[in-house]
C-alpha cells in the first residue's frame, strides 16, 4: 500500500516531468482514495479501461494518453463527463503521463520498444528535449524482412514505405506514438531507417525522396510497453496488485 501523494510524487520525479512542455498536465490528473493498494495500467484513459478498473477494484489507474487531449472540446459533457462520473464514482485516481513517459530511459516508450524489437539504442535526436532515439539492428535486415519483425514482436502489421534507393537496414531511428514529423530528421542523421507510429500523408514523399525506409507500426501498438514498465516497477516497489489492461486498437 502506498499514499497517493507519496505514488504521484515518486513517479513525478522518477519521469522528471517538469522538464516537459506538453499539451495537457503530468501526473494526477483526477483525484480519488488517498490509499492505493490495487494499480491498473493502460495505454489510453478510455471508458473501457476505466470500467475494466473498477471492475478489479483498482485504486489507481496509470495512462500515458489521460484525461485531456491538444484541442479537443474542454467542457465537460458527454463522452467526458461519462468518464469523469465513473472515476468519481467509483474514486478512483487518474494518473497520466505524456512526453515524460516517452523519453524516460528505462520505462519509456521508446526503450522498451527497443526492448521489444532487439534493437541497441546508440542516442537520441531531435528538438530538445530530445524524444527520438537511434540504434542498431544485431545484424542488417531488408526492410520486408524487418516488417515481418515488427509483425511478429507487436503483433500487428506495420505499413512500411521503402525509399528510392533504400537498401538494408542496420541503423535505425524511431519515436513511438504520433512523431512521423522526425522521418526527416533521421534521413539527415544518415539513418537506413525511421520507425513510429502514425503516418502522415507527406510522410512517404519524405520517405521516397530521402532514400529511407519508414515503418507505421500504430499508435497504440508501439505505446503499449512503457506503462506496462512503469506499472510494473510501481508494483514491485511498493507491493501493489498491479493489472494491465490493453485494449484492442487496430490504429
Amino acid at each position: 500500500m502506498v499514499r497517493r501523494d507519496e505514488l504521484v510524487g515518486y513517479v513525478n520525479e522518477l519521469l522528471q516531468v517538469d522538464g516537459f512542455r506538453d499539451y495537457a498536465p503530468n501526473g494526477l490528473q483526477v483525484e480519488g482514495r488517498d490509499e492505493i493498494r490495487r494499480l491498473a495500467t493502460a495505454v489510453t484513459a478510455s471508458y473501457a479501461a476505466m470500467e475494466a478498473a473498477a471492475a478489479m477494484g483498482a485504486d489507481a489507474l496509470l495512462v500515458h494518453h489521460g484525461f485531456f487531449w491538444q484541442g479537443e472540446e474542454p467542457r465537460v459533457v458527454g463522452m467526458k463527463r461519462r468518464r469523469l462520473a465513473l472515476l468519481l464514482g467509483q474514486d478512483i485516481n487518474l494518473l497520466a503521463y505524456h512526453l515524460p513517459l516517452d523519453a524516460h530511459p528505462d520505462y519509456g516508450n521508446n526503450a522498451q520498444l527497443a526492448r521489444v524489437l532487439g534493437i541497441r539504442i546508440q542516442g537520441r535526436f531531435g528538438p530538445e528535449p530530445a524524444l527520438a532515439v537511434h540504434g542498431e539492428l544485431p545484424a542488417p535486415m531488408e526492410g520486408e524482412e524487418f516488417a515481418r519483425h515488427i509483425a511478429r514482436c507487436l503483433g500487428r502489421e506495420p505499413l512500411h514505405v521503402a525509399g528510392k534507393g533504400a537498401g538494408a537496414i542496420r541503423r535505425i531511428g524511431w519515436c513511438t506514438g504520433a512523431a512521423q514529423k522526425f522521418i526527416e530528421d533521421a534521413a539527415l542523421l544518415g539513418l537506413d531507417a525511421y520507425l513510429s507510429g502514425e503516418a502522415s500523408e507527406q510522410t512517404f514523399h519524405a520517405a521516397q525522396e530521402m532514400g529511407i525506409h519508414f515503418f507505421g507500426a500504430g499508435h497504440h501498438a508501439t505505446e503499449r510497453y512503457g506503462v506496462m514498465a512503469l506499472g510494473e516497477h510501481l508494483s514491485s516497489k511498493y507491493s501493489l496488485e498491479h493489472q494491465i489492461i490493453d485494449e484492442a486498437n487496430p490504429i
